[in-house]
């Protein structure tokens, strides 16, 4: 015990060193101590439940070994009184000679009365036409009593099972040949001149009846599901996962468990109610995700007001994206079971809508709360404090690297969206601190270590995101196209840079027509925000650039991946840069 104690020491003091190597790191010792916080609950929580479990199962099988006891003494007892009732019955044999010889006697009996039904038949003995008479009346008083039974019941108040026990039999059964069709009957009987148990508005009634039920009862089964589920949101364990590691909860599993009986039920009365059932399903499937969607909401603004509960507020969002896509495939498997149509209907595709925007508001969601974590650090970007050797950008990496460990759980395609729209979040507020004005350089040596400083955290950057595009797209064809989004979107921090690293301002409007077609989406705004970062840019040199560029402007409209499209330069931000009229440009 005391070796495993000292080796677990060792083992977090090596950890505790690898975390804080830096000094800028102590910065985050806070927020490393509640994820292992965390991490140190959840394990706690299931090795508690392991013992738990081992203790409970050792008390069962005690339990067990002594009623097993009990009962091997039960039986050597009762094999006891068995074997003396055995001695004593030996004698009786012999006194029931008589009764086997009257049963010998009775079976030559019987054997002698079916060979009677041979020799003499009564049917010969009845004239025909009696014989007619009583089979047509024999099958005319048959039907009209079933018919009439048939009737009394639909006009009672059946349940649903009773009105699809009873529609399965007037509709299915009764011409069987479990019923009417049987073999035996068919010489005196001809299905098809049957008249109908039941008329068909009577039949359209009680389906329209069944439906009315149903739809009434699977609105409260699938809220009191939600409800379940919501409870277990707030647990401090982590939710279960399927068998390839990814987070999900029962709650898709018990819907469409329930949505497979209800269907199977209604195949036993025909095809065309079967399908009204599945379009009834999908139609409460459609107002369900609508509250499945507001309860994912209102999660994540609960969890706002206090980030440290639920505290798997990460894992369970993570279950909730992957719903979504179980969902999909769940209601695609019905279909392919129980619909012979192949046409998709407007409300595949509300639903399939529905589905898109829960999950990708919940990807949005996990996103907020890195950013969260990574605001502080954002804010340094940009500044003189950054200038002078922040280790920001080192600490943005490493949590959102930290985050995407447990995003890792998140199933395809949404976590590859979401490591894409992380990339671009993190260059576009990289850029929002340039177009800020956090820092005017003051020197050509102020410029060039900013540059520099810029071209090596665009590489970090790229470093990172392509490590995790590495992990999430499997097939090379993606993996390239990440790969060179991830370039472009990287790109454009050094390409600034390389405005600011010029030391001959006469050269300017090259690197910056260079920037320009580029990014073809650059407006005017962000122009005028570099240069006055770059600092030794004046008005008239300003002006000249941002006029020869406007003449030669390219278009914008084919630019498949906008990087300045969402990022606005603070209007207090341009008026402090600058107080002359000028022209509305590169638009």
């Amino acid at each position: 015990m005391e070796e495993t104690n000292r080796e677990a020491v060792a083992t977090a003091v090596q950890r505790v060193a690898g975390m804080l190597q830096r000094s800028d790191q102590l910065d985050k010792v806070e927020q490393y101590r509640r994820r292992e916080a965390r991490k140190k609950t959840s394990v706690e929580a299931r090795l508690k439940a392991a013992i738990q479990s081992q203790l409970d199962g050792v008390q069962t099988g005690l339990r067990q070994l002594h009623k097993a006891l009990c009962d091997v003494k039960d039986i050597q007892n009762s094999l006891a009184d068995v074997s003396k009732d055995w001695r004593q019955s030996i004698n009786t044999i012999e006194s029931l000679k008589d009764v086997k010889d009257a049963v010998v006697q009775h079976s030559q009996l019987a054997s002698a009365v079916e060979n009677l039904k041979n020799i003499f038949s009564g049917e010969h003995h009845i004239p025909q036409w009696q014989i007619s008479l009583s089979k047509r009346s024999s099958e005319q008083l048959t039907e009209s009593s079933s018919t009439a039974l048939c009737a009394y019941f639909a006009a009672e108040d059946l349940e649903a099972n009773e009105i699809v026990s009873l529609l399965t039999w007037v509709l299915n059964t009764y011409k069987s040949v479990e019923m009417m069709a049987h073999p035996d009957l068919q010489p005196e009987c001809d299905v098809k001149q049957l008249e109908p148990l039941l008329p068909e508005h009577v039949v359209d009634d009680l389906l329209g009846k069944y439906l009315k039920t149903f739809t009434s009862n699977i609105t409260g089964w699938l809220r009191k599901a939600l409800e379940t589920d919501k409870k277990d949101w707030q647990k401090e364990t982590e939710p279960e996962a399927d068998q390839d590691g990814y987070y999900q909860t029962t709650l898709p599993a018990i819907v469409f468990q329930m949505f497979e009986q209800n269907l199977q039920v209604a195949a036993q009365i025909n095809e065309t109610f079967k399908e009204q059932v599945l379009r009834v399903c999908l139609k409460q499937m459609n107002s369900f995700l609508v509250r499945y969607r507001e309860e994912a909401i209102s999660y994540k603004e609960e969890h706002l007001k206090d980030r440290q509960h639920p505290q798997c507020y990460v894992q369970y969002m993570i279950a909730i994206i992957n719903n979504c896509q179980t969902f999909k495939e769940s209601i695609n498997s019905l279909k392919r079971k129980y619909s012979q149509s192949a046409e998709a209907t407007q409300n595949d595709a509300t639903i399939d809508k529905l589905l898109n925007e829960v999950a990708r508001e919940g990807c949005q969601f996990l996103l907020d709360e890195v950013f969260l974590d990574l605001e502080h650090h954002l804010n340094d970007l940009l500044t003189r404090k950054w200038l002078t050797g922040s280790h920001a950008v080192d600490t943005i990496c490493v949590t959102v690297e930290d985050y995407f460990n447990d995003f890792a759980k998140i199933k395809k395609p949404n976590n590859q969206e979401m490591t894409s729209e992380a990339h671009r979040r993190v260059v576009v507020e990289y850029l929002k601190a340039i177009m800020q004005k956090r820092i005017s350089f003051k020197n050509a040596d102020e410029r060039k270590d900013g540059a520099d400083r810029m071209i090596k955290e665009a590489d970090q950057f790229k470093f990172l995101f392509r490590k995790l595009s590495a992990v999430r797209f499997i097939a090379l064809r993606s993996f390239l196209k990440s790969g060179e989004d991830t370039d472009r979107l990287c790109d454009s921090i050094a390409a600034i840079a390389e405005v600011f690293k010029l030391t001959d301002p006469a050269l300017l409007y090259l690197e910056v027509s260079t920037l320009v077609s580029k990014y073809p989406d650059i407006r005017e705004e962000h122009i005028v925000a570099l240069l006055a970062v770059r600092g030794d840019a004046s008005r008239e040199m300003r002006q000249m650039i941002i006029e020869t560029l406007n003449q030669n402007k390219p278009s914008s409209s084919t630019v498949s991946q906008p990087v300045f499209r969402d990022i606005t330069v603070p209007s207090n931000t341009m008026t402090a840069m600058t107080s002359m009229a000028v022209p509305k440009l590169l638009k």
